[in-house]
């Protein structure tokens, strides 16, 4: 019986574009994101670096960026939250018919572009849906290391067979069932958050 929710954040509730910061980058002439580049993206989303560490990384690798071409291709992956999923999860709140936590890679530079095109008060309304909101850079772990997944279990007291972890990344959800939670690869624009008890109706 399914107790916890568990939710990723991009392309969950919050729409991306996931090939537009290397398309804007390769638009600049970055055409090519070598193992350098890969290093200090995972450091970064593990706070293991500052946003400032990152972009002068960036700036110095290419000079012909400027600190905001860099900021702008890096944030053209955020998209908009379409309000029938903050609507969806306000109710399920209201409900209370499970603990809700969400599990997000995530970075600060992506975190205030989520707020600006959401506005602060619907990530704030978002936001305070969830019993704990784990951003990556703030936990110094990220998905899908094992670590991750143990950190929230130990850190709540969820039993893994009582979780439902829904992310739509497969290596994600691997790493989670690897470790007996249950799991939902939500694939974005086919499926919808909000058709969760109805697509994964077997578990409730």
């Amino acid at each position: 019986m399914i107790k916890n929710l568990l939710f990723d954040f991009g392309d969950v509730f919050i729409n991306l574009d996931k090939k537009a910061p290397e398309q804007a980058l390769a638009k600049m002439g970055i055409r090519e994101i070598d193992s350098d580049m890969v290093n200090w993206h995972n450091n970064y989303e593990k706070g293991l670096i500052t946003t400032d560490e990152l972009t002068k990384n960036y700036l110095n690798k290419f000079p012909s960026l400027t600190k905001i071409s860099f900021t702008n291709a890096w944030n053209s992956i955020i998209l908009d939250f379409p309000q029938q999923r903050l609507d969806w999860i306000l109710k399920l709140k209201e409900e209370n018919r499970y603990r809700l936590f969400l599990l997000s890679n995530t970075n600060d530079l992506h975190i205030e572009q989520v707020i600006k095109n959401m506005g602060a008060f619907r990530y704030s309304q978002f936001q305070n849906c969830f019993e704990r909101f784990y951003l990556s850079q703030q936990i110094n772990l990220r998905k899908p290391d094992l670590e991750i997944y143990d950190y929230v279990l130990t850190n709540d007291n969820l039993i893994a067979e009582e979780t439902l972890f829904v992310d739509d990344t497969v290596l994600n959800t691997a790493a989670a069932a690897s470790m007996n939670i249950r799991t939902w690869h939500l694939e974005p624009g086919i499926e919808d958050v909000t058709q969760l008890f109805k697509i994964k109706q077997e578990l409730f």
